[in-house]
Parts: C-alpha cells; structure tokens; sequence
C-alpha cells in the first residue's frame, strides 16, 4: 500500500440479512480472514438494526476483531422520534463506525448537509467514528462540477468539528452514479477526488488531519477492481455494498487491502 494509514474496509449491509443470515455471514467471514490481515487492514460490518446486538455478541463472544457499525443514527440522544435509533443506544452496543451521509440517506430520506453534520458531531460525542458520504451525481459529474459538489459536502458535514477528532474521522467518496449500477469510477478518478478531498480537509482543520484521516472508496466495489482503487495515495479503503453480502467476495477486497 503505497498511504502509511491502515485501510479500512466496511461493509454495509444496507436493507439486507435477518438476524441468522447475518450471524452466518459474520461467522463465515471470520473463517476465510487470517489473524494477520487484521494487522494490515482493519474491517467492519454494518447491519440493519435488528441484527445489532445479535452481530455484537458474536464478535464480542468469539473474539473476532471485526469492527461493529451502523447505517444511520439520530443526532439526539433521545426524545418522541418514532422510528429512529440514537447514537448513544449505538454506544451502547459497542457499535465503532456509524455511516453519515450516504446518497441513499441524502436522496431518498432527503437528508440534508445541516442534516448530517449535527449527526457528525452527535455521534463524536459518543466516542464513535463517523463515517462521512460524499459524492456527486452523473448529471453533476458531466457538468464538470464533481469536486465543486464534495468539496461543499465535506466542509459542511465537518463545519464546527475540532481537528483532532476530523483526524480521526473516515470520509468516503461514493460517486452516486456508480452506487448499485456495476459502474464505478477509474482508479486515476477515484484517486483524483479523493485528493481534493484531502486537500479540503487541509483547508478546514490543517495539515496533521489531512494527513491522518483516512478516505475510502464505495460504488460498485469488488474484488476485481479493489487492489487498483486501493494502491491509489489517497485511497484508504472501501465503503462496499453488495460484496459485503458474500463472504467470499467480501474477503477478496479485504485481502486486497492487504497487499
């Protein structure tokens, strides 16, 4: 791996997995991973809600070193919100990674970036690590506007966070147009917007957090294609979707990662 940070690659479920298919498919990850690939790579799940404590209790009984994350939380900590799930009953779980932002969140709940940055800091505040979506549309990717449009996503999904916990934070690139679609962007694309968005995090909370935060790739990631999206400087892992449902398949981009 050409970036000195460790990669993380996640895994995210999304609307998928009953409680027993997701113990089975944790279980089953955890036979095809070697001990030394958690020393080079780090790994986490996000399952639906309803298999988050059943997911817990395995990772936490078997001793597997698989990070446990979330899809989406609520920026309070409680209150009359029918529905939804806090971040400290996230906490709670021992939950590590919550995804922030992501297209589907954005397009299809109409979340909005005010939306996702009282998220950001909520679950700071609860000693997670956020994992921050950003990521243009085909129509503003042919406008010429792709970096324009992140750059606006990141500065305001990170507006009033400290520099140290944006250092330690996770963004992840996922150009909607290639989310689901079996399209995905060129290593040198990826690699392109990734960069700027570590310049836009120099410009926002200083060189040391550019430096240290790690920037992943989603949007139609697999095991073919992974090795070259990871070898890229600014690319510190995936945000995959549909490979993460196949044990298998979900390996081969960890082991990627790997090198």
């Amino acid at each position: 791996m050409a970036s000195k940070r460790k990669p993380l690659i996640s895994g995210n479920w999304k609307m998928h997995l009953n409680h027993f298919e997701a113990i089975q498919t944790v279980q089953k990850l955890s036979y095809v991973l070697k001990k030394d690939d958690y020393a080079v790579v780090d790994v986490a799940v996000h399952p639906p809600f309803t298999d988050l404590r059943s997911i817990q209790t395995v990772l936490e009984s078997d001793k597997i070193p698989i990070g446990l994350g979330a899809q989406h939380c609520h920026f309070e900590e409680k209150g009359a919100f029918t529905g939804e799930v806090s971040p400290a009953m996230l906490a709670k779980l021992n939950v590590s990674y919550v995804i922030v932002g992501h297209s589907e969140r954005r397009q299809l709940f109409g979340e909005t970036d005010e939306l996702v940055n009282q998220k950001v800091k909520a679950i700071l505040k609860f000693g997670m690590t956020p994992i921050l979506c950003c990521g243009e549309t085909l129509e503003e990717r042919e406008a010429g506007t792709t970096e324009e449009r992140v750059s606006s996503q990141v500065r305001a999904g990170l507006a009033g966070v400290k520099a140290d916990a944006v250092a330690a934070l996770v963004v992840a690139y996922e150009p909607i147009w290639a989310i689901g679609t079996g399209r995905n962007a060129t290593p040198d694309d990826a690699q392109a917007v990734c960069r700027a968005i570590r310049g836009v995090i120099r410009d926002v909370a200083g060189a040391e957090a550019a430096t240290a935060v790690r920037i992943q790739y989603g949007g139609s990631v697999k095991g073919g294609n992974a090795a070259d999206l990871l070898s890229q400087p600014d690319i510190d892992g995936a945000l995959v979707g549909g490979a993460s449902l196949d044990p298998d398949d979900f390996a081969r981009i960890i082991h990627a990662g790997v090198g």
